[in-house]
C-alpha cells in the first residue's frame, strides 16, 4: 500500500509536470517567433528549464507512486543538488547586491548613478565589451527611452527635472547633470564648449539609437536595475528553498517507504 508521503510526492510532481508544459511551450515559441536578440537569448534557458522540470517530475511520480526506488533516489539526489545550488546562488546574490545606490540631486525627481559604486563582480560583467553589446541591443530593442520622447516637444525643462525616471532612463536616455548641457527636449541636448567633467559627456549623442547607451552612467543604471531584481529574486529563492527542503524531506520518507515495501515483498 502506498503511504501518505508517497502520495504527497506524487501529487506535488504532477503539479510540477503540468507547470513545465507551458514553460516548454514558451521556450519553443521564443525559438520560432523571437525577433530580438533578447528573446533569442531567453530561448535556450527557458526550454532547458521546461525539460528539466518535466523529467524530474516524471522521475518523482514513477519513483513515489510505482515504488521504483532507484528513480526516487535519483530524484532525491537532483533535489539535494538543486537545494545546494539555490542556497549558494542566494548567498551570492545578496553578496553582490549589497553595494551601490543612486545619488539624489537637489531639486530633481530622478537620481544619477555611478558605475564605481557597485560591486567589482557586476562592474566586470558590464565592462566586458561582448556582454555590453548584447545588453545595449536589448535596451535599444525595448525602446526604454520611448516614453520620454512622447511629449518631448511640450515638456518644459522644469517639468522634466521633476520626472521620476527609473535608473535605466536616467543613466541611458539623458546626459549627466554634471555635463551642464542645454535642455531642448528630454532626449535632445545642446553640448557646451566647456571642458567635459567626465567621459560620459563626450559620448552623448542626440541620435535616438545612440543617446548615452555607451556611457558609464548607463551601465551603472543597468546595474542598479539588476541589483533591485536580484534582491527580489533572492527573497523569492529563500521561500522556494524552504519549500524544496520540505518536499525533499517528504521524498526521503517516501524513499524509506519504498525500501520497507521492497523488503517486505522480498521476505514475506
Amino acid at each position: 500500500m502506498v503511504k501518505l508521503s508517497n502520495n504527497l510526492v506524487g501529487i506535488l510532481n504532477i503539479i510540477t509536470f503540468i507547470l513545465s508544459i507551458p514553460i516548454l511551450i514558451a521556450g519553443v515559441w521564443l525559438s520560432r517567433q523571437g525577433t530580438t536578440e533578447c528573446e533569442r537569448f531567453l530561448e535556450k534557458p527557458v526550454i532547458a528549464i521546461g525539460v528539466f522540470l518535466m523529467l524530474i517530475s516524471i522521475a518523482g511520480i514513477i519513483g513515489a507512486c510505482c515504488g521504483v526506488s532507484w528513480l526516487l533516489w535519483t530524484y532525491l539526489l537532483v533535489m539535494f543538488l538543486l537545494i545546494v545550488l539555490l542556497f549558494c546562488f542566494t548567498v551570492f546574490a545578496f553578496a553582490v547586491t549589497n553595494k551601490g545606490a543612486g545619488e539624489h540631486l537637489s531639486g530633481k525627481g530622478y537620481k544619477e548613478y555611478r558605475l564605481g559604486d557597485y560591486s567589482n563582480w557586476l562592474q566586470k560583467r558590464v565592462n566586458n565589451d561582448k556582454n555590453w553589446r548584447k545588453i545595449k541591443s536589448c535596451l535599444q530593442d525595448s525602446k526604454v527611452c520611448k516614453s520620454m520622447t512622447e511629449d518631448a516637444d511640450t515638456t518644459p525643462v522644469e517639468k522634466f527635472y521633476l520626472e521620476r525616471l527609473n535608473s535605466i532612463q536616467s543613466g541611458c536616455c539623458k546626459p549627466s547633470d554634471s555635463c551642464n548641457f542645454t535642455y531642448v527636449s528630454p532626449t535632445n541636448w545642446t553640448k557646451t564648449t566647456e571642458p567635459a567633467p567626465n567621459s560620459d559627456c563626450a559620448l552623448w549623442n542626440n541620435d535616438p539609437k545612440v543617446l548615452c547607451f555607451d556611457c558609464q552612467s548607463c551601465k551603472a543604471g543597468m546595474l542598479d536595475n539588476i541589483k533591485s531584481d536580484w534582491k527580489r529574486v533572492a527573497v523569492v529563492n529563500v521561500i522556494f528553498l524552504i519549500c524544496l527542503i520540505i518536499v525533499y524531506s517528504i521524498g526521503c520518507c517516501a524513499f524509506r517507504n519504498n525500501r520497507e515495501s521492497n523488503s517486505w515483498k522480498r521476505y514475506p
